[in-house]
């Protein structure tokens, strides 16, 4: 772990709320999250958690009826002054002339949405790399054939030429994270990215991003719902619900020693080939934000609520300096609760399998 690298971007105490004609939805209700450099962290949750919300606020896209409550997020640039923005605060025109895709890129979850379908591969890495930079025609080329022979596209030259449709469904996506490449950002985002494509596509694909954030010294943000895709690749983790991250740690933490139910829920959904073939499923669906829940929002669906998770959020408790988890079961008074049975054997199975990996 990196816990002495620098910071690159910073998000504290982050609110927001959707506004219609209807009603308000309360999204996001406190996040904090730290990225340093080379460092990749993971936020994790299933859909309507906040995961995508609240990294569409960094990018300053978010949509029209988005209002930004409270809070910061600062990027400190990596520029020789240490220039430190809050991206909050910032004109959205300097932020897309000067964060969004120069220092901050996004790969979204389908590529078939971020490509241009009437527009060939080349002229779309070219107006991605003119929108930042005024290069002569012929290096605008030459660059975007390097960019896609560096992600892995076969005759780089001849499928400039090509339009989106004449792909498989990996190789757009390699072509969207040279697009994302294009003016050498620091950060990059990975929103869901491999979540449209087979399972052998999306190790070739997580392989191909680590392999790029060592070679270039990225700082990567993913997004998914998917704990394995996080085991391969993170090294801090940030479990979310209901609009909060309710535990965060290393990917030591989380996996190992996971406190929070929510997050025991998680882990026992993934794919295990001793559990029979079927898959846990956590009880109930996330609440709906349009009101803001009373105690823990993840009480209704916890089979080990206590008393006070209907009646007060719990905060984040302590446990070791790099982990955390917001629930009462963690409470001094509160009584102890094992872990299920079954997770305890994924998990020490999974200590093994890290073991034997460190062996070689």
């Amino acid at each position: 772990m990196k816990d002495l690298a620098k910071t690159v971007l910073e998000i504290r105490d982050l609110d927001i709320s959707f506004h219609s004609a209807s009603e308000t939805v309360h999204a996001i209700r406190g996040v904090d999250l730290i990225l340093r450099k080379g460092e990749t962290v993971a936020i994790v949750g299933e859909s309507g958690s906040g995961k995508s919300v609240t990294m569409k606020a960094a990018m300053g896209i978010l949509p029209s009826n988005g209002i930004i409550n409270s809070g910061s997020i600062v990027y400190y640039g990596d520029d020789p002054e240490g220039s430190v923005t809050d991206l909050i605060k910032a004109d959205k025109e300097w932020l897309r002339r000067n964060i969004r895709g120069k220092k901050i890129a996004m790969v979204f979850q389908d590529p078939m949405t971020s490509l241009n379908p009437t527009m060939t591969i080349g002229k779309q890495l070219i107006l991605a790399i003119s929108s930042h930079e005024k290069l002569q025609k012929k290096e605008a080329v030459e660059r975007s054939v390097n960019l896609l022979r560096e992600v892995g596209i076969t005759e780089p030259e001849r499928r400039m030429k090509q339009y989106p449709h004449e792909f498989s469904g990996g190789m757009r996506q390699r072509i969207v994270i040279a697009i994302a490449l294009s003016s050498n950002p620091e950060i990059l985002i990975c929103d869901e990215p491999t979540t449209a494509l087979d399972v052998t596509i999306q190790d070739r694909i997580l392989d191909l991003i680590v392999s790029l954030q060592q070679k270039r010294g990225l700082s990567v943000i993913y997004i998914t719902h998917d704990l394995g895709v996080v085991a391969k690749v993170a090294d801090y983790v940030n479990v979310m619900y209901a609009g909060k991250i309710i535990e965060t740690g290393t990917i030591y933490d989380v996996f190992f020693d996971p406190r929070h139910p929510y997050t025991w829920g998680l882990l026992s959904a993934i794919p295990d080939d001793e559990s029979g073939g079927e898959l846990y499923s956590i009880p109930g669906t996330p609440p709906y934000l349009s009101k803001d829940p009373v105690g823990d929002a993840f009480a209704p669906r916890n089979p080990y609520a206590l008393e006070i998770d209907f009646k007060e959020e719990p905060p984040l408790f302590k446990i070791t300096d790099t982990h955390y988890a917001a629930t009462w079961l963690l409470d001094e008074r509160a009584p102890k609760v094992e872990r299920p049975a079954d997770l305890t054997r994924r998990i020490e199975k999974m200590k093994k399998e890290a073991a034997d990996y460190a062996k070689g």
